[in-house]
């Protein structure tokens, strides 16, 4: 085995085998439903799709007494990314598990084209750093808006040349009510997509090698491409009815097709909340954003009930992956987590340790969202788990920084001479990549500034798993970690659990270079020290467990589709013996009240089937839990003087000598970036940075010049 290289070994597995075969005939089978899906949406423009294959399959789908047209749209459009959903959850069922990782070279086999592609193409915009990959994928999705809206406004210009206009119009006026109606078409399109970034546990982004956390940005870039169509597509319809004489238009809500009002409302409502998102208000005025933000719920409610269920189902798939999602967080959010201790270190930083079951296991560099009620009710605020779920089984760390009143509270109350015995706490989480791609370099550079050096501590923790499994080299690993004052240099304790540690690290070849900008040398050095805190336990706290279990994946898979059929069952059910016995022809059925059922009969079926799901784990976890909390329990029994209390308060061991010796201290300077990177000559090297903008700028900058085709950038940036 080359010495550079560390995997599991195992014999070989005819399940692991028959395990492979699946997952490839599952990506298979996604290619093919998710390329149909990607040609229907750049046919319905034109004039084959709507005239042909579009009356050739609502002849055979919407004659249905059970759904009507809506049956059309739900095959065509929601039916095809649910499908997909589920046939992600399972392939990443099949996929590894954070366990079973293994780490080697890729520089060699990896494919030069493909690295390539996830180089930065853009560094310093508006679009912030983004790859060429996401330049070809914003161009392409750019330009089918734009196909789309080109193709529709061609088709109807030249039906009204030829055929006329109605109504009495003049042409110049048909045309612009049609170039209104295009617009609120092409809207719907971006729109279908605008909730998929912000599924945290989505079975669809990890399909495409993303994250919700990674996908923020898309988010972002989407939410400003729907509000400007749909705020020009409304602007263009006032102005069509005040040019004609139908002012009285803006406030009518029709009982049959679109109504004026409720998308006045839907749109009014997109608006406050756009106004918010700008990064001058969202900086300043961060709970303002975050709680106008709610108002997506009007915004899509009103958005259904102006277009109704049938055009609505369009937008449907993400919006019910999301709504699914919404409300399992919501579920988990209600339980109090075991919190066990915290590390206050005197940089203004803390470390809060949570107890855990040994099942939850999560990938390095994941998130968790967490509450405190006694400081906010409604604020739940992201941190990194530092902590590794192969490395410690029973806990799970997050470290916050005091940089904001949130936290400049929470630091005051553990830092003070007499801290709470207990503090109430929620979590929402943890939510991760599927794969810890970084494990794939033959170098990992890792580049923080500040508090950015949290999700790095999770990568080295599982290197230091990875070395000590296996008692073999692993790749090198270099940390170039930039701070302010000497004080945090103490940031770097964090770097190794306090217990559990292998006392061997010599295996693991770490390199970390600290520099210190403001301070001259280490004599101005804080004379606090860190404090530990405990916190007696509650019978009302729950060790963090996975929501779902260990397989939930499949759960997940289960509750889209489960709840899915549910609603086809209910809808059908109430469509024909409720409204086609009142109307006979179910197409004519006024629109908001059909509307509004579908919306409730979606929303009840996600309860019902989410919260089985979710009754029937915590019920199933209920056992290990348990044995968790009499473990705490135990501990709890020992006092300040016995072992294990010193072990868990024990700042200066063994293992943080060894990483001292491997620990370059610089003063009063910065890091070259562009010399350190450039000092980099493996034929493979990942590059990690978390940390300021211009910090990630730069090193972006340096990774994207033509003589760094060894360096492989990613940015870890939490930005909402």
């Amino acid at each position: 085995m080359d010495s550079g290289t560390v995997r599991r070994s195992s014999p070989p597995s005819s399940s692991g085998g028959a395990k492979r075969i699946v997952r490839e005939a599952i990506w298979v089978l996604f290619m093919v439903v998710f390329l149909g899906t990607v040609l229907i949406w750049i046919m319905m423009p034109t004039n084959t799709y709507r005239k042909g294959w579009s009356v050739s399959i609502r002849a055979k789908a919407s004659n249905s007494t059970f759904f009507g047209n809506q049956g059309y749209s739900m095959l065509m459009f929601t039916f095809p990314v649910l499908f997909i959903a589920c046939l992600g959850c399972v392939y990443l069922h099949l996929g590894n598990r954070p366990s079973e990782l293994q780490v080697g070279k890729n520089g060699k086999g990896s494919n030069k084209g493909l690295a390539t592609w996830r180089r930065p193409a853009l560094v310093r915009g508006p679009l912030g750093i983004v790859s060429w990959t996401e330049v070809a994928f914003l161009t392409m999705f750019v330009a089918l808006l734009v196909w789309s809206f080109a193709t529709y406004l061609r088709n109807s210009f030249r039906s009204i040349d030829r055929m006329g206009t109605r109504h009495g119009d003049k042409p110049w006026q048909a045309k612009l009510e049609d170039s209104g109606l295009r617009l609120g078409l092409v809207g719907n399109i971006a729109l279908s997509f605008l909730f998929f970034p912000v599924t945290r546990a989505s079975s669809v982004l990890p399909l495409f090698g993303l994250t919700s956390e990674s996908s923020i940005k898309y988010h972002i870039w989407l939410g400003h491409i729907v509000m400007v169509l749909f705020t020009v597509h409304g602007i263009v319809y006032i102005i069509y009815w005040i040019v004609v004489g139908e002012a009285s238009q803006i406030l009518m809500w029709q009982g049959h097709g679109v109504s004026n009002l409720a998308g006045e409302i839907s749109l009014l409502a997109g608006l406050v909340l756009w106004a918010t998102t700008f990064p001058r208000v969202r900086r300043k005025m961060f709970e303002l954003f975050f709680y106008t933000h709610y108002l997506y719920i009007l915004f899509v409610i009103f958005f259904v009930l102006h277009i109704g269920i049938g055009f609505s189902c369009m937008m449907l798939p993400g919006f019910y992956l999301f709504m699914v999602d919404r409300f399992l967080r919501l579920l988990q959010s209600r339980s109090r987590a075991r919190l066990i201790s915290a590390r206050v270190l005197p940089c203004d930083t803390v470390e809060l340790n949570f107890s855990k079951t040994p099942g939850l296991e999560y990938t390095p560099t994941s998130i968790m969202f967490l509450n405190v009620p006694s400081l906010s009710k409604l604020q739940w605020h992201p941190f990194t788990i530092s902590s590794n779920s192969n490395l410690e089984k029973d806990k799970l760390s997050v470290i916050i920084k005091n940089e904001g009143s949130w936290s400049k509270k929470l630091y005051q109350i553990l830092s003070s001479p007499s801290p709470p015995d207990r503090l109430e706490a929620s979590v929402e989480g943890p939510y991760g990549p599927a794969s810890t791609h970084f494990l794939r370099y033959e170098k990992l550079v890792m580049v923080s500034g500040g508090s950015g050096i949290t999700p790095f501590i999770s990568i080295i923790r599982e290197y230091i798993f990875m070395s000590s499994t296996f008692k073999s080299m692993t790749p090198k690993l270099i940390l170039i970690c930039a701070f302010k004052n000497s004080s945090e240099l103490t940031m770097l304790d964090l770097v190794l659990p306090i217990s559990g540690t292998p006392s061997d690290l010599s295996n693991l070849q770490l390199q970390i270079e600290a520099y210190v900008t403001r301070d001259k040398d280490a004599t101005t050095k804080s004379s606090k020290q860190a404090q530990a805190v405990r916190f007696k336990p509650s019978s009302r706290d729950e060790p963090l467990s996975a929501i779902l279990g260990p397989n939930s994946w499949l759960w997940l898979g289960a509750i889209i589709s489960v709840s899915f059929v549910m609603f086809l069952i209910l809808i059908g059910i109430i469509t024909r013996y409720y409204i086609y016995p009142i109307e006979q022809d179910i197409n004519s059925y006024p629109t908001t009240p059909r509307a509004i059922l579908n919306i409730l009969v979606i929303c009840v079926c996600i309860v019902i089937v989410a919260s089985a799901a979710f009754v029937w784990n915590k019920k199933r976890n209920a056992r290990e839990a348990k044995q968790i909390k009499h473990l705490d329990g135990s501990t709890m029994a020992h006092s300040p003087d016995s072992g294990f209390y010193n072990a868990e308060m024990e700042l200066e061991s063994l293992p943080h000598q060894s990483l001292a010796q491997a620990t370059n201290l610089h003063f009063g300077e910065r890091p070259n970036l562009k010399k350190l990177l450039s000092e980099c000559k493996e034929s493979s090297v990942g590059v990690l940075v978390c940390g300021p903008k211009k910090m990630r700028h730069d090193v972006a900058a340096v990774c994207s010049s033509g003589s760094a085709g060894n360096l492989h950038y990613e940015s870890i940036s939490f930005s909402w």
